[in-house]
């Protein structure tokens, strides 16, 4: 079990690098978005065209990687949305059981599903080389090679988060040690 902990710090490393990008995109959205607005309107004072169908896909774009870089970081700092009213009273094994089945037979099922699903999708939108229909759009096959990347991490992570809930449940996590620290020291270890 102490080498699968340690392959699980390894994944949360690498997610937590991920993250860390995604944050640094969040600031280069918002300064889209800013310089869109902006050049509308600076471009009505001086009647010259200051955005374009580019400027304005580029920031879509930038959102779609924030979104869909963020997911697997998002599952490791345990941040995506729970309902479930006997969640909150359960102990941490029971917690860390329904994690690892909800995990097993939910997201990484889900996430190899969505990848077998888009492969050809995106497969067909690199042989075309597809683009915007919009006049001045940008190519479509990155973006959509994303969503595989996307899933990917999603996967990746879900096998780490398996591993910490079963050792959780198992008893094999050391007893000084929650998965909370193992998430800490993949922020540490970067």
């Amino acid at each position: 079990m102490r080498s699968l902990l340690s392959v699980a710090r390894r994944i949360d490393a690498f997610t937590n690098q991920v993250g860390k990008f995604a944050y640094w995109l969040v600031l280069a959205m918002i300064g889209m978005g800013t310089w869109n607005v902006m050049g509308r309107y600076l471009g009505n004072l001086v009647g010259q065209n200051l955005s374009s169908n580019a400027l304005i896909e580029t920031q879509w774009y930038l959102f779609d990687i924030v979104f869909l870089l963020g997911a697997a970081y998002t599952l490791q700092k345990g941040g995506h949305v729970r309902v479930d009213v006997f969640y909150d009273r359960w102990s941490r094994r029971q917690k860390a059981l329904a994690d690892f089945i909800g995990t097993i037979l939910f997201l990484i099922p889900f996430s190899a599903l969505v990848i077998y699903f888009s492969w050809g999708t995106v497969v067909r939108s690199w042989v075309v080389w597809e683009t915007s229909p919009d006049p001045g759009g940008l190519l479509r096959f990155p973006i959509k090679t994303m969503i595989l990347v996307s899933f990917g991490l999603l996967i990746l992570q879900g096998i780490s988060e398996a591993i910490k809930n079963w050792a959780i449940f198992s008893g094999n996590l050391p007893a000084d040690e929650t998965r909370d620290d193992l998430n800490r020291e993949a922020g540490d270890a970067n």
